[in-house]
């Protein structure tokens, strides 16, 4: 007995590789302003079969709106931009978790624009950001470009600027305390016996953070000298392939201490991390030919030698503070531009304990 003519099925179209709302209309027999009606809520203006149709042509061809095309219709793209001068360095990369959490929090995503460090890419990184309809840009980045900064304001979208300053750009600034945290370090080392002491930082020229904590370091050295006998300071600025200078340097600064304590405070994390590879190539110990306070507080900071003493800057509380006012700004929030300073935290290590191995 042959078997049973199988009933046909009504068929969908064969779904293509990315399915349009052409698509869609085409599979539920209606027009393109149809399905748009349909996808923006508005079935009122639709008959129960209508909506119908095009609600099963929608979880057949499994087709999802695109998000930038919502955005462009609503005018928001609920996409945020950060850019940051090098994300090898851990306090970006400790900001902008902080920042993303901040954000999903919100509804917001965040897009990432990283410069390496090469002041020339700030434009593109805010023309490209911008050509992604980002809502608003949070900018960690050297700050050389005052140009770059101001294009995004030109664009009508709100900044928000972490840890460095652009010059003349009225925006929210989140930031350490740079010279609270100075002083923290050198006087920590100061009371620890140390009596010269050298500040060594990246290039500071253009950099606000480095400016702030080089000019902090001076000052703190002036106000010091008149009621601590013998303390000396002096600062260097280092260069990642100049490890020459940097062995140099170090040298020169225990000749100047002499039977003098010497110690030394890095403006980062990577200063600090090229002060451990010099310490290594001298065949010195922290704690006992050199003492060290360095900014930022990594994972690998208590295995090193004795264990490095740091300054923990707040990095997640900047990253969200920073997501924070730029929600509010988009928002609504009109007040005038803010300037948030957080406090460091000393966290002491054998690095600064004159003596232990």
């Amino acid at each position: 007995m042959p078997s049973p003519t199988p009933t046909p099925l009504t068929t969908l179209p064969q779904i293509p590789a990315r399915v349009t709302i052409a698509d869609v209309a085409r599979a539920a027999g209606v027009s393109k302003a149809t399905v748009s009606r349909f996808l923006n809520h508005r079935e009122t203006l639709l008959t129960k079969d209508i909506a119908t149709r095009v609600e099963v042509a929608i979880a057949a061809l499994a087709y999802t709106p695109s998000p930038m095309a919502q955005a462009l219709k609503r005018g928001r793209s609920r996409l945020i931009g950060l850019v940051v001068a090098d994300v090898t360095n851990p306090f970006s990369v400790a900001v902008l978790r902080g920042a993303e959490k901040a954000c999903q929090e919100a509804g917001y995503l965040l897009m990432l624009f990283n410069l390496g460090n090469d002041s020339r890419r700030e434009s593109e990184a805010i023309a490209a950001l911008s050509a992604y309809q980002v809502d608003g840009f949070i900018l960690n980045t050297l700050g050389r470009d005052a140009k770059a900064a101001a294009q995004a304001a030109l664009h009508g979208k709100p900044v928000v600027l972490v840890d460095r300053r652009h010059q003349g750009m009225q925006a929210d600034f989140v930031s350490l305390d740079n010279a609270g945290a100075v002083r923290l370090a050198a006087n920590h080392l100061v009371e620890a016996g140390y009596r010269e002491l050298l500040f060594i930082s990246e290039p500071v020229k253009n950099v606000s953070s480095r400016e702030e904590r080089e000019t902090a370091f001076r000052r703190f050295i002036s106000d010091s000298v008149p009621s601590v006998a013998g303390l000396q300071g002096r600062t260097f600025e280092n260069t990642v392939d100049d490890t020459q200078a940097l062995d140099n340097a170090l040298r020169a600064l225990r000749q100047h201490a002499g039977k003098r304590w010497a110690g030394v405070v890095c403006s980062n994390a990577v200063v600090t991390l090229r002060m451990v590879a010099a310490m290594a190539r001298l065949g010195w110990q922290f704690g006992v030919d050199v003492g060290l306070v360095g900014f930022d507080e990594t994972e690998w900071a208590p295995y090193v030698g004795p264990g490095l003493s740091t300054i923990q800057q707040p990095t997640d509380e900047l990253g969200r503070i920073a997501a924070g006012c730029l929600i509010e700004r988009l928002r609504g929030a009109a007040f005038p531009p803010r300037q948030i300073l957080l406090s460091g935290r000393l966290v002491s290590r054998g690095s600064s304990a004159h003596g232990v191995a």
